[in-house]
């Protein structure tokens, strides 16, 4: 029979089968024993009774530690009580490795003590559902565009001129090619793809060199950029709202587990169904405003202000048409009013803030020709890039969806740190 792992109990409830973990945590109850496997696909208590076990088989118990490897064989049989729904009557246990003085404890530790132990603190219960659900995430992106005829382009890592602001780029030697950047984003060759195959997406690690320390911040973090010819910025808002309801549906339908236990409330999430309330920008400096804040037309929003937006909505919202000086190069403008650019940004509520920003992109050769010029950046490095424009443009559009701000919303997390498996700070390198 092949390997049974826990969160497949419930196929074979009433049969005798063995399991393989790690030590979760243990108890004693007089002649009763009982103990909690955990082996990465989910928790089971197991339970040891004197006389139905050799009296070696009952010793084994004193011996495990917490995070021990061992194995047990038992019936499975269903218990209401259980978090799992299932329990297991131990019969036999063995011991495959004793781990000593395990350093994280039921005690509460700090948080630089749990993160300088991130590769142990990935085994707790709670971090365990946080990942359960960012794999989620992950498959509803995939399934979502993949279902609707995308075709992914992976995009280099390395890439030879910046994307965004200039300013927050990894730079590194590259041979005699001189300096090489880590990309800032995938989106310059998702337009190329998107030229090719019509409708592509680009899924990768990112990075950012801002000297960030908000909650909002990694320098190394996962996007989702979906990249269409010929949609405008309104094909671009239905896309975006249509995969976020898909992501966070599908969360709601297959991690509700892992989300009650981390007590999320899912009421607002239960609230993200197309279609999400869409906004200008002149509208959202109406109603910070409106509530006190001293805010300048022409400045970019920020967390406060993205927050107190939000605020007013119980599903996430779509601000559209910034001003154009706070957008990036590739933005087209809008042909109505050229001071704000064809771009979107999604908020989500809660005070999670921008977790989707996108675009109508530059599809005019000259045009984009002057904003490379005015952002001083370097033309040849962008020679292909305007190939674009010179050989068959078409209105195009796309946008970027940042993973862990998107988990750490959906699980109502405090610190994206918690929605990677190991984060990248300006302060933290390790483990």
């Amino acid at each position: 029979m092949s390997r049974i792992y826990i969160e497949q109990l419930q196929e074979v409830a009433g049969q005798q089968v063995t399991l393989h973990g790690w030590l979760y945590n243990k108890r004693s109850s007089g002649k009763i024993r009982f103990l909690v496997m955990r082996d990465g696909t989910g928790f089971v208590q197991g339970v040891i009774a004197k006389g139905a076990v050799s009296d070696e088989v009952f010793a084994r118990f004193d011996e495990l530690t917490q995070e021990s490897a061992f194995t047990m064989t038992g019936t499975v049989r269903a218990e209401k009580r259980s978090p799992g729904g299932f329990e297991m009557d131990v019969t036999d246990l063995k011991i495959l490795h004793i781990a000593h003085d395990y350093p994280i404890t039921p005690k509460e530790h700090g948080t630089d003590f749990l993160m300088d132990r991130r590769h142990l603190w990935l085994r707790s219960s709670r971090q365990h559902a946080i990942l359960r659900v960012r794999h989620q995430v992950i498959k509803s992106i995939r399934e979502f565009f993949d279902g609707r005829g995308f075709t992914l382009v992976d995009a280099p890592i390395f890439t030879p001129a910046a994307c965004e602001g200039t300013s927050t780029l990894f730079e590194t030697k590259y041979f005699d090619l001189g300096s090489a950047y880590l990309t800032q984003s995938g989106q310059l060759y998702g337009e190329a793809g998107a030229m090719a195959f019509g409708k592509v997406y680009v899924f990768g690690p990112t990075f950012r060199a801002e000297k960030s320390k908000t909650r909002r911040h990694l320098t190394e973090f996962w996007m989702v950029e979906p990249e269409v010819a010929f949609n405008d910025l309104n094909d671009n808002m239905d896309l975006a709202e249509a995969m976020l309801e898909h992501v966070v549906q599908s969360c709601l339908k297959n991690r509700a587990a892992e989300l009650k236990l981390l007590e999320r409330n899912t009421a607002m999430l239960e609230n993200v169904k197309a279609p999400l309330p869409r906004i200008t920008y002149d509208e959202a400096v109406e109603i910070l405003h409106k509530n006190g804040i001293a805010f300048e037309w022409g400045n970019d929003l920020g967390g406060t202000d993205e927050t107190v937006v939000s605020q007013q909505f119980d599903r996430p919202v779509m601000v559209h048409r910034y001003p154009s000086e706070v957008k990036a190069f590739y933005m087209k403008r809008d042909p109505q009013n050229p001071k704000v650019a064809l771009a979107v940004d999604v908020l989500a509520p809660e005070g999670y803030g921008e977790i989707i920003g996108g675009s109508q992109r530059e599809d005019d050769f000259d045009a984009l020709l002057g904003r490379i010029k005015e952002h001083n950046l370097p033309q040849s490095a962008f020679d292909w890039y305007l190939d674009l424009r010179r050989y068959g443009s078409v209105p195009h559009a796309g946008f970027g969806l940042g993973i862990e701000r998107t988990v750490s919303w959906i699980c109502g997390l405090d610190h994206l740190r918690e929605a990677i498996p190991f984060p990248r700070m300006i302060y933290r390198l390790t483990p």
